[in-house]
Order: structure tokens, then sequence, then C-alpha cells
């Protein structure tokens, strides 16, 4: 078997049924934190275009996506990024979400003959470090502190490790953190890769949530440098959390045509084509913003709810985007992940779980991820159950 696949760390929740795999059942109601699924209502008329089109099941869906598809992605793109063109037929490939195609892109992407590095936030998806590791590159954690604004610091990367860098993964806005990168640091990023020739891998899957203003994109960025050829650049978008969709498992990997076309040809050996009725519901929630609108006010009630609640004990504020919650914790974080558990039946994860120990500092230590993805209620009685356990600590 591929020896590599002994180098791929425990996924961050089998560590956590790991920590409470001796805890007693509990006899108040669970409210889980702790992962990051959407629980809003899938929109309606993304479920009724599915129903629709079930006769589309008897045939072969192509790779590189219906051309509709790709029309409709191409406009989105255009529309909320302000690009001036976006070529759907050499510049859009849609995917089975952006987790499939984190990792495949990376697979492809890698020349394992010189020694490739793979630069990544630290906390971090931990598929970007599971591709990296697959694909034969070393990951290079850069960590996200209070004091580089939870993003990490490029300026601190010595030449040595940017001239071994294929890969830059950057999240943005960030998971865990919430913060966004702005344009002019996207910006300063381009002229990096230019320089020593790798490719900028943008996952932007949280874009279309935040609460005053709508982040910045790394195509975006290249628009308005006049690239828009967007060389070494290539971004990566879904569904799931824009549309409340994570079952639909669709996506779009957009940006360098030449990348793109070389993907493409990784992906057709790789058989991950999005079946042709997914693809039509996808053409509609991607015409539409009035579902994303309202997902976007939603988020917003619950993140002033709970801040109402637990601003002030947990000293945390609400993030620039994202449905998630980083504040640090009054005991160290594996402690009061379990302690939540067994006293309150909340689950959080400990962010220690989602990063990699640095020169003996790990960034995620003593802070906490909470997903604020459950109904405005069950957030509201979790936040409730966490106020009560800090007062006891």
């Amino acid at each position: 078997m591929n020896p590599d696949l002994e180098r791929l760390h425990p996924y961050p929740f089998e560590k956590l049924g790991t920590l409470f795999a001796d805890l007693p059942a509990s006899d108040k109601s669970p409210v889980a934190f702790s992962i990051g699924e959407p629980q809003h209502p899938a929109p309606d008329f993304v479920q009724q275009a599915l129903r629709d089109n079930t006769a589309l099941l008897a045939k072969y869906p192509g790779t590189a996506g219906l051309p509709e598809l790709r029309a409709a992605i191409a406009g989105w793109l255009t529309r909320r990024f302000k690009l001036q063109q976006v070529s759907s037929d050499h510049q859009v490939l849609p995917v089975n979400g952006t987790r499939e195609a984190l990792f495949a892109f990376t697979q492809a992407m890698l020349d394992r003959q010189r020694s490739p590095l793979v630069l990544m936030p630290n906390p971090f998806y931990q598929i970007y470090e599971g591709a990296a590791l697959l694909g034969g590159g070393e990951p290079v954690y850069l960590p996200c502190t209070d004091a580089t604004g939870l993003q990490p610091d490029f300026d601190a990367v010595d030449e040595s490790t940017w001239l071994r860098t294929q890969v830059l993964f950057i999240c943005t806005p960030g998971n865990p953190t919430g913060a966004t990168l702005s344009s002019a640091q996207l910006k300063a990023l381009i002229d990096l890769a230019d320089k020593y020739d790798f490719v900028i891998a943008s996952d932007e899957c949280y874009s279309e949530i935040y609460r005053e203003r709508a982040p910045a994109g790394l195509l975006q960025a290249c628009a308005e440098l006049g690239r828009h050829d967007y060389r070494r650049c290539v971004v990566f978008h879904s569904l799931s959390k824009r549309s409340n969709l994570p079952g639909l498992r669709s996506g779009f990997v957009a940006g360098d045509a030449e990348i793109l076309r070389r993907f493409l040809r990784y992906r057709t050996y790789h058989g991950c084509a999005m079946p042709n009725h997914h693809q039509v519901a996808s053409i509609a929630a991607w015409n539409d913003e009035e579902h994303v609108r309202a997902n976007r006010a939603l988020y917003a009630s619950k993140f002033d709810a709970v801040l109402d609640i637990l601003g002030e004990p947990l000293k945390v504020s609400a993030p620039d985007a994202g449905f998630y919650l980083w504040p640090k914790t009054p005991v160290d974080d594996e402690t009061f992940a379990r302690r939540l558990k067994s006293e309150e039946n909340v689950t959080v994860l400990p962010g220690r779980y989602l990063s990699r120990t640095v020169q003996g500092r790990n960034p995620g230590k003593n802070r906490v991820r909470m997903a604020l993805v459950a109904e405005l209620d069950q957030c509201v009685e979790g936040a409730k159950r966490i106020r009560a356990l800090i007062e006891r600590l």
C-alpha cells in the first residue's frame, strides 16, 4: 500500500470521539457546535429542480460539466467579484464539492521529483495537509495568531522556502478563524507567486457568509491587476455553505486556464463527474441570490444572540465572515471541551485538533471552534450552557 498513508494524522472528529469515549450518557439534550455542517433548510427550488430532472440519471455525466452549468458559474463569478471576463469553456470546472477538488488538485499539481513544499495556514482544513502528504509533498504550516490578525505572516517565510513551494493554500474567510485576506494582501501573494513560480489555491467556500462587507476574492485581486488570465491563481467555491446544500456535493474550481486544462485531464481518469441532475439543480442555485441573503441574515441573528451571552465571558467578537467562533478558553481546550460535553452535553472542537505544533507552539491550543450552524433556539440554548460552565470554572 501507499506508505504515505501512514503519515496521515487522525481526523479531528476521530480525536474528538476518543476524547469523549469514556463519558457517561447525559440526561440533557445534545447541542452540537463541533461540526461545520449547515442545518438551515435546503432551498425548495433546488430540491424541485432535482426532482424534475431525475430522468438524467439514465445518462453518463461529462467530467467537464454541462455548458449551462459552467456558464451559470462564470456569470456568478463575474457578478460577485466584479470580473471583466471569465471563460466558461476554459476557466471554470465543476467539481463534487471543494473537499474532493482540493485533494485531487494537489495530486495533479505536485512534482514530487522536486521535493515540493505545500504551504498552508495553521490552523487549517485538514484536507490541505492530507493532500500534500499523499501527493509526495511536505506541508509547511504558517501560524495564524492574534499578532498576525489570525492570518499567516507571509513576510516571515524565508526565500529558501518560497523557492521550493509549489502550492500555497489560503483560506479566506478562514476556517476556523473567520479572518479574511484583503485585496492588497492577495495582490502581494500574486507577486510572490510570479517571483517564485508557485500556484495559489484559494479556498473561498465561506465567502458568502459575511456580516457587513463581502470578502475579496483571489480572482478579483487578479482582475484589479489586469490579469484576466488569472495566471497561477485558482479558486475553490461550493454550494454547501452558500446555499445550505452540503449533500448536493456541488462546487467549482476556476482560474488559470492552462492549470484547469491539465487538471481536467487528471479528473477524466479520476472518475469524478457530477451527476447531471445535480448539475441542473446547481444552475438554479448559482443563479439565485435571494436565498443567499436570507441565509446570511439567519447567521447574523445567531451571532448576535450567542455573542450577547458569550461575548463578555469569552472575550470574543464576531469574525469577518464564516459561521465559526474561535474563542480562547479559560482552561486548556481539551479539558474545556470534555467538561462541556460531560456537564452540559454541548460539543465543541478543541483548537489543537485543527492545528500542528510548530517550533513548540500550537496556535489552536487553548481555543475551541464553535460552529453556529444549528437553529437559533439551539444556538441560544448551547450558549447559555457554555456560560454556565464558564461561571463554574
